[in-house]
């Protein structure tokens, strides 16, 4: 299972970002292989309109099964990873990455 966060930096002590379209990074964990990629999304603060459903594409491009954020995405980048049998946790706000992995292993954090 591929499990994405959107945080502040790049690996397993980085601070979950709270923003979904306007993280600054995706980092992905791929459970299977034991092994984190990160997408560096800051690109996205020049964009006026639209950074939820970019963001969301980029997350299909990754392929990630989950998304723990911190207060999730707007209506139509919820929409989108709907479709495509994304599922979303919340609440990870103010943990950084390990502590969000746990929260969602321990099945603390709510369903989007």
């Amino acid at each position: 299972m591929k499990i994405l966060f959107t945080t502040k930096g790049m690996d397993w002590n980085a601070m979950m970002d709270p923003r979904f379209g306007r993280a600054d990074f995706l980092l992905i964990y791929d459970e299977e292989k034991d092994v984190f990629k990160y997408l560096d999304n800051r690109d996205i603060e020049k964009e006026a309109h639209g950074a939820g459903p970019k963001t969301a594409q980029k997350i299909f491009d990754l392929g990630a099964d989950v998304i723990i954020t911190g207060n999730g995405p707007g209506g139509n980048a919820s929409a989108v990873l709907e479709k495509a049998g994304v599922e979303i946790f919340v609440g990870a706000g103010n943990m950084n990455v390990k502590e969000a992995y746990q929260a969602y292993e321990n099945k603390t954090l709510e369903k989007f």
